[in-house]
């Protein structure tokens, strides 16, 4: 067997997986124990191993055994029996690394083995899909093997009530997509009472389609988001005035790496238009900020590629999938920026309330392993990033696809009529064929093509998916023609039909390269499944893209002193390679983008540790007196430091300021004087007004009963730390836009970034223990306190506002606890963000 490894893959590999033979026989060897238990017999097994592992028995020494009871009752619910290189890719998953295993190759059934035996523990084994059809699918048809062995199976998928998504994480197994798992998270971390979480503890996870979730989708955050009172006119400002400017005199376009910013020239022109004298002044962010979006929304964002304008909206185009990701929006103001720009209705911006990358979400897990047919590529990055290791299963059967060297014209039109009439000549031969596009509307523009020509096909993108499943399982039928977008219908077969073996099997038919070697050869997967025949080839033009954006110059001179026609392409294995490294520039630079991104989220994880540390003790805790008690002596201490300053003599000590702050904070009005205070130490100051405000608090409290006391120190907890770490999230959401703009200055922006996040950080926290401290001693306290989210919001992710499980703004009145000293212009108590004197001041007027 070890021969035949070393042909299909790397020796490194060989040598390892030729490690996990001894554990493959040993499964195999208990097989015939197995077939001759009664069904009843093969479901008791589960509880001995539950019993086994609580006595102390490692997975790993019940693996052989338990893989060959999912085997057998694999063979009796399911009807299919894994193979013995399947049993190797359950190794790999159980060991939290990477199994890449070609298409047909059965990596849902292989899931089976190591998320059964992870859930032996009781701790739950989740399966991570990227969508919900796929999610559904799995959960039914591999929920019979679960079910029969006495497992329960849970699904997460949108639009499901807490109650149901709480069942389904409480339940031995859990599908559920890659979206809903981190949404979540991040809403359990907005919960004001424990019952209200849905997750538990991440434990073990398997990642279908790993590179798509862990790679593609790992750009940009999961994010929830809320309502921001921003005016939609500066949209439309900001987008008549970029209609008038001219490329490379008033900015430039990098087509590289899509970037576009004014010159000095289109500085000016703003200046005078705007009738400003700086538009770099810090008076002027906001207009900055707009005149920016609307250029790349302009420049950058190309109609039908990027997006589509559906219904008189905005809908984003997932680059990856090519579907429509409806009810997702472009955040910072670049989905209005695009409204503005298609004269759609401009709707409201949003601010960040909650986010997380899917890096540091999935990192949480104890265990996390990953199945995909394309990862090598990615090697590096998955170790790490998250320290799994990519191994490449052999396939059961030999592969004999022939992937043929891509053909090359020189123009896109001549690269066009090739590719109809290649599949015209496979329509009229019976040949099914699978065209792969990178964009909506080239699937389009090709379909539009094959009806001229009167060629019957079906067409997967992102306006039509309703039906994806059925299609691509219909197109390794004689005479099929299937146009899709990039991975459309990846995780689905496509079986071939009767006699298309004998027609050479599937063609698969690239309409060009993807700047990602890896979905190039997704595509090509689709053909050649379990030693099935079939043939890809990539047809290419030096208008391309990618061919444009990585030295298609040098290439058109070279076909033009060649004497080369329009029609005439060019075959040559030297392109093909160039083409090739092009793309690992282009993923070179993906993959930098993704660590910076990373590393500025490390930033934002270490903070939301503390944070959601903190509302779990606030949720967990019977007693929150002594973390009141805390906040109350930070608060003091800070504060006499602050009148005291260590450089200045005592005699120049602000004690008046002091004593005036104090009975407004955290003591009653003329509680303590400046004449109590003089011939102290700053230490002695602490202790005395600390004794004052520890003797305070115990009057308070026994005003009311202890129980209602308890529940007050918790609704003001948990608003106040919400109510400021949300405008923090926001804040440092804000910092990071901006930041890049450091390195003009030589300055380390990811350096800069963590400074200042840190700095805004703790005077977050002082300002959390201050609120507190004066809520607790001078709010009064009332005996129908109710904890209410400070706001509820909108998922996001991808830069996109996800409403598939949005929730409209809270509207409820929040409880309203006056202070004492409550100012008429100071913020209402009620969290309501309004002035005292226009919220509930109005009541006492």
């Amino acid at each position: 067997m070890l021969g035949i490894i070393k042909k299909v893959m790397g020796d490194a590999d060989a040598r390892h997986l030729k490690k996990l033979d001894k554990l493959v026989e040993d499964t195999e060897a208990q097989g015939e124990e197995m077939k001759k238990l009664s069904d009843d017999d093969l479901r008791a097994k589960t509880e001995q191993f539950k019993k086994r592992h609580q006595d102390g028995e490692s997975l790993d020494s019940l693996l052989p055994e338990a893989f060959a009871v999912v085997r057998e009752a694999s063979t009796r619910t399911l009807g299919m029996t894994h193979f013995r290189v399947q049993l190797v890719g359950g190794i790999v998953l159980h060991r939290g690394d990477i199994a890449e295993m070609k298409t047909g190759e059965g990596k849902t059934l292989v899931a089976t083995l190591a998320v059964y035996l992870n859930a032996l523990t009781g701790k739950g084994a989740h399966v991570i899909t990227v969508n919900d059809y796929l999610a559904r699918r799995d959960a039914e048809d591999m929920g019979k093997l679960y079910n029969f062995l006495g497992l329960t199976v849970g699904l997460n998928v949108a639009g499901m009530t807490k109650d149901e998504k709480r069942e389904a994480y409480a339940a031995d197994v859990t599908y559920g997509t890659n979206n809903e798992f981190g949404f979540d998270y991040l809403r359990d971390n907005m919960v004001t009472y424990k019952k209200q979480m849905v997750q538990r503890k991440l434990h073990f996870a398997i990642v279908d389609e790993v590179d798509s979730i862990l790679i593609d989708e790992a750009r940009t955050p999961l994010i929830i988001s809320g309502a921001a009172n921003r005016t939609s006119e500066l949209y439309s400002t900001a987008n008549s005035f970029v209609k008038m400017l001219k490329q490379d005199t008033d900015y430039t376009l990098e087509e590289k790496s899509k970037t576009v910013q004014l010159t000095e020239a289109g500085v000016n022109k703003a200046e005078r238009i705007f009738n400003i004298e700086n538009l770099f002044d810090s008076d002027h962010v906001q207009l900055n900020h707009h005149l920016n979006q609307a250029l790349k929304a302009h420049k950058v964002m190309i109609r039908d590629e990027d997006y589509v304008v559906d219904g008189g909206e905005v809908a984003i185009v997932d680059q990856f999938t090519g579907r429509l990701m409806k009810g997702r929006r472009f955040s910072d103001g670049l989905h209005q920026a695009i409204e503005a720009k298609e004269g759609v209705k401009i709707k409201r911006e949003s601010m960040t309330m909650a986010s997380i990358t899917f890096q540091n979400y999935f990192r949480m897990y104890e265990k996390l392993s990953g199945m995909t047919g394309t990862a090598k590529t990615e090697e590096e990055e998955f170790r790490n990033i998250y320290n799994m290791n990519v191994y490449s299963v052999p396939t059961n059967e030999p592969i004999v696809r022939e992937d043929k060297s891509d053909l090359i014209y020189k123009s896109l039109a001549s690269k066009q009529r090739a590719i109809v009439s290649k599949i015209e000549e496979l329509y009229e031969k019976g040949q099914p064929v699978l065209v792969g596009t990178v964009s909506v509307d080239n699937s389009e523009l090709i379909s539009k093509m094959l009806k001229k020509k009167r060629i019957p096909h079906n067409v997967l993108n992102a306006k039509n998916h309703a039906s994806e499943a059925e299609i691509i399982e219909q197109a390794g039928q004689q005479k099929a023609v299937t146009i899709a977008t990039n991975m459309a219908g990846r995780g689905t077969d496509i079986k071939l039909g009767q006699g298309v073996a004998d027609l050479g099997g599937l063609f698969v038919l690239g309409t060009e390269r993807h700047e990602s070697r890896r979905i190039d050869n997704q595509l090509r997967g689709r053909s050649g499944r379990q030693g099935d025949p079939g043939m890809s080839l990539f047809f290419l033009s030096l208008e391309d893209p990618l061919m444009r954006r990585f030295g298609s110059e040098n290439m058109s001179k070279m076909m033009e002193r060649l004497g080369m026609e329009e029609d005439q392409p060019i075959e040559s294995k030297i392109i093909t390679k160039a083409v090739e490294q092009a793309q690992k520039r282009v993923e070179g630079n993906n993959f930098d983008a993704r660590k910076q991104l990373l590393q500025y989220d490390d930033v934002m994880r270490e903070q939301r540790d503390v944070i959601y540390e903190q509302r779990d003790e606030v949720l967990d805790s019977e007693n929150l007196r002594p973390v009141v008690e805390q906040m109350l002596e930070s608060t003091v201490s800070r504060v006499v430091d602050s009148y005291t300053p260590e450089e200045e003599v005592p005699e120049d000590w602000n004690l008046q300021g002091l004593v005036e702050y104090v009975n407004i904070t955290v003591l009653a009005e003329q509680e303590i004087t400046e004449k109590d205070l003089n011939g102290l130490d700053p230490e002695e100051m602490i202790e005395l007004i600390m004794d004052k405000v520890l003797e305070d608090y115990n009057k308070r409290e026994e005003e009311f009963t202890s129980e209602q006391m308890r529940e007050f120190e918790r609704v003001i907890l948990l608003r106040t730390v919400d109510t400021k770490w949300t405008s923090h999230i926001d804040q440092m959401d804000q910092l990071r836009q901006g930041i890049n703009l450091r390195a003009y200055a030589q300055n380390d922006p990811l350096r800069e970034y963590k400074f200042e996040g840190y700095e805004m950080f703790e005077t977050m926290i002082a300002s959390i223990e201050e609120e507190v401290s004066r809520y607790v001693m001078k709010a009064q306290i009332q005996s129908n306190l109710k904890r209410e989210q400070v706001a509820e919001g909108k998922a996001l992710h991808r830069d996109t506002a996800d409403e598939q499980k949005a929730a409209e703004p809270d509207n409820k009145a929040q409880p309203f606890v006056k202070g004492e000293t409550t100012g008429r212009n100071d913020p209402c108590p009620c969290g309501s963000g309004k002035k005292y004197k226009n919220c509930h001041g109005k009541e006492e007027a």
